[in-house]
């Protein structure tokens, strides 16, 4: 845990597996925030073209580790990326949802 306090990070942790396919129903998107200044954090998910799906997170957040949980009942399957922005940090990462 310390090595992840040095740097931002985002990751997906998918909460509901089945055989081989991976059934978007909730996942966890968990992200660090390094020691320092608190920041306003926006972690947002959008879809293929770049249309916003939804904002999990828009507030002032503390240092430390957080979790927010992300309901993809209502999407359908494709390519969609999530968004870390906290400060002058910004990271972007892609996630496949399969039905």
């Amino acid at each position: 845990m310390d090595e992840l306090n040095k740097n931002y990070s985002i990751y997906l942790i998918p909460l509901y597996l089945t055989s081989i396919y991976l059934i978007p129903k909730n996942y966890k998107i968990a992200f660090v925030i390094p020691s320092g200044a608190r920041n306003l954090v926006t972690l947002k998910v959008y879809d293929i073209l770049g249309n916003e799906v939804t904002t999990l997170v828009n507030e002032q957040k503390e240092p430390g580790y957080y979790e927010v949980e992300f309901n993809a009942t209502d999407l359908s399957s494709g390519v969609y990326f999530y968004r870390l922005q906290a400060g002058n940090f910004t990271q972007t990462k892609k996630m496949i949802l399969m039905r």
